[in-house]
C-alpha cells in the first residue's frame, strides 16, 4: 500500500514548525486607541503587516498539523468520530438561531416547540416516556441518570439500603464514574466466554443492595446481549433500575428500543448517534430518557404543550438544574435538524449501514478478531505487536487509527468503528493500512510515525507534565 505524507511544516526551520504570525514579517502596525478609557488601553499594539491570503494559508496550516473527521476516516471505536452533515451547521448559524436564554417564554415559542419536538423524537427513538435535553455531555447524562435513579429510591423509602450500582468489567469507564460520583458503590461484573453478560454472575450480584444495573447494547465488543430480557427481569425482580449506556445506539436506530428491552432510564450520546460535534473540550448535548415512574424526577424545568403554547414547568419531584438554561441549545438544533433531515427510514439505513460497515470491514482485516457477528463495531487483536505503536504506524498510511488497549477483554485490542458514512472504498483504505502494517516487522512499527507533524510522542510524561506553550515545542516532537 503506498504511504500517506501529511504536509511538511516550513522545512526551513530547525523545529519544523509554523512560524508564528509575528516571526513572517516584521514589519508591523502602529495601532491607535481613541476614545477608550485608560484601564482599557496599552501603551503599543504590533500587529503584523499581512495580507489576508497570508493569514489564510497560516491557520489552514496549522489545522492541517491535526487529522480530522474531514481528513479522513477516523475509525475510533466507541467514540465514534462521526461525520458532521454541513446542513446541520448551517441551521446552527442562521441568524434566528441566536436566542438569548433569559428571554420570556412567549417570545420564544419557536425555541420552546423544538426543545419539545426534540423530547418526543428521541423519546421515541429510545422507547422512553419523557426526556430531558439539559445534560452537557454524555458522562453528564449519565450522572444525572443515576441521580434521578436515586432520587426515584430514595423517595421509595430505599436510598440507604439501595447502596449498589452493578457496572460490567467491559464498560465505559465513565460507567463507573458516575455511579461513584452519585455515591455509590461500584460492583463490576464479569464477562463471560462469548463477550456478554455472565449470567450466573449478574445472579451473585444483584440484590436488596442493587440500585441499577449500567449496561451498553450492543456491548463495547459489538455484541448484542441476547439475554437482555432475562437481564431486565433479574434486576427488576431484586427491585432495582436498569440503565440503558446510549454510546452504541448508532447500531439499533429504527430496529430496537432501549425502553422495549427493559431498561428504567437512558442517556443519549447526540455526537455519536446524531452527527453533532465531539471533542475538543466544547460544548456537547447527553439527554436522557426516561420511564413514566422516573419521569417526576427530571431536572427542572421541562418543555410541555400546553393549550397550543409551549411552557417550561418543574417536575414534581425535580432533582434541580443539571445545567444552565436548557441545555446546550445550538448542539440540540443541530441533532434536532438531523432527525428532521433522515427521518424514520434514514434513521433505519443508518443503522443498517453501520452495522454493514462493521462487519464488511472485519471481514477484510488479516489480524484475529475474536468473538462476532457484531453491529457498528468490532475489535481486532494486534497479537504480538504492542496495539499503541500499531495504530501510531496507521497514520503513515493516511487514516486514523482505531481505540488501542481496551476492551481489556482482548489482548493488545484495536477497537474499530467506521460508522455508517464511509464508502466502500474508505473502508478498503482502511483494511488495506490495517494489514500493511500487520505485514511490516517490529522495528518499523516501534518506529513509526514517520510521516506526520510530529513524532513518536512519550505519551505517559505528556499526560504527566503538560507543556502547552509554543516556546516548548522543541525537536519535531
Amino acid at each position: 500500500m503506498q504511504r500517506h505524507e501529511q504536509a511538511v511544516w516550513n522545512e526551513d526551520r530547525s523545529d519544523g514548525y509554523e512560524p508564528l504570525l509575528s516571526e513572517k514579517d516584521r514589519t508591523t502596525i502602529d495601532v491607535e486607541f481613541e476614545d477608550l478609557p485608560d484601564e482599557l488601553t496599552r501603551e503599543s499594539l504590533e500587529l503584523p503587516a499581512l495580507s489576508e491570503p497570508e493569514v489564510a494559508r497560516h491557520y489552514t496550516r496549522l489545522s492541517q498539523m491535526n487529522y480530522g473527521i474531514d481528513s479522513g476516516p477516523y475509525p475510533l471505536g466507541s467514540c465514534t468520530m462521526k461525520y458532521n452533515p454541513k446542513f446541520t451547521e448551517d441551521a446552527a448559524a442562521r441568524s434566528e438561531a441566536a436566542v438569548h436564554p433569559d428571554r420570556p417564554e412567549a417570545s420564544v415559542q419557536g425555541t420552546l416547540q423544538l426543545y419539545h419536538e426534540l423530547q418526543e423524537y428521541l423519546g421515541r427513538i429510545g422507547g422512553m416516556d419523557a426526556v430531558t435535553l439539559q445534560p452537557p455531555a454524555g458522562a453528564a447524562g449519565e450522572f444525572t441518570g443515576i441521580l434521578v435513579a436515586k432520587a426515584y429510591h430514595e423517595r421509595n423509602g430505599e436510598g440507604e439500603r439501595r447502596s449498589e450500582v452493578i457496572v460490567p468489567s467491559s464498560a465505559h469507564g465513565t460507567n463507573f464514574a458516575s455511579a461513584a460520583m452519585a455515591g455509590y458503590d461500584v460492583v463490576e461484573l464479569p464477562g463471560d466466554d462469548d463477550g456478554r453478560v455472565d449470567l450466573e454472575a449478574l445472579r451473585s450480584a444483584v440484590g436488596e443492595e442493587t440500585a441499577a444495573l449500567m449496561l451498553t447494547n450492543p456491548n463495547t465488543l459489538g455484541l448484542f446481549e441476547r439475554d437482555i430480557e432475562e437481564i431486565a427481569g433479574m434486576v427488576h425482580d431484586a427491585g432495582g433500575l436498569l440503565y440503558y449506556d446510549g454510546a452504541n445506539l448508532n447500531a439499533l436506530l429504527g430496529r430496537a428500543r432501549p425502553g422495549d428491552m427493559g431498561f428504567d432510564v437512558m442517556h443519549y450520546n447526540v455526537h455519536k448517534t446524531f452527527a453533532t460535534p465531539h471533542g475538543g473540550g466544547g460544548p456537547g448535548a447527553g439527554p436522557i430518557g426516561v420511564t413514566e415512574e422516573l419521569e417526576p424526577f427530571l431536572p427542572s424545568p421541562q418543555v410541555e404543550a400546553r393549550n397550543g403554547t409551549y411552557e417550561l414547568v418543574e417536575p414534581e419531584h425535580s432533582i434541580g438544574k443539571v445545567h444552565g438554561a436548557m441545555g446546550n441549545w445550538l448542539v440540540l438544533l443541530k441533532t434536532h435538524a438531523y432527525i428532521r433531515r433522515l427521518g424514520d427510514a434514514g434513521l433505519r439505513d443508518t443503522s443498517a449501514k453501520a452495522v454493514l460497515n462493521a462487519n464488511y470491514l472485519a471481514s477484510q482485516i488479516d489480524l484475529e478478531i475474536p468473538f462476532g457477528p457484531f453491529h457498528h463495531e468490532f475489535v481486532a487483536s494486534a497479537g504480538e505487536r504492542d496495539a499503541a505503536d500499531f495504530a501510531k504506524r496507521m497514520l503513515d498510511y493516511g487514516v486514523h487509527p482505531p481505540t488501542t488497549k481496551w476492551p481489556e477483554i482482548v489482548p493488545e485490542a484495536l477497537m474499530t468503528e467506521p460508522t455508517e458514512a464511509e464508502s466502500k472504498t474508505t473502508l478498503d483504505q482502511l483494511a488495506a493500512a490495517f494489514n500493511a502494517v500487520a505485514d511490516e516487522g517490529e522495528e518499523t512499527i516501534a518506529a513509526a510515525p514517520e510521516t506526520t507533524s510530529a513524532r513518536y510522542i512519550d505519551q505517559t510524561s505528556a499526560a504527566r507534565s503538560p507543556r502547552l506553550s509554543w516556546h516548548a515545542l522543541s525537536d519535531n516532537a
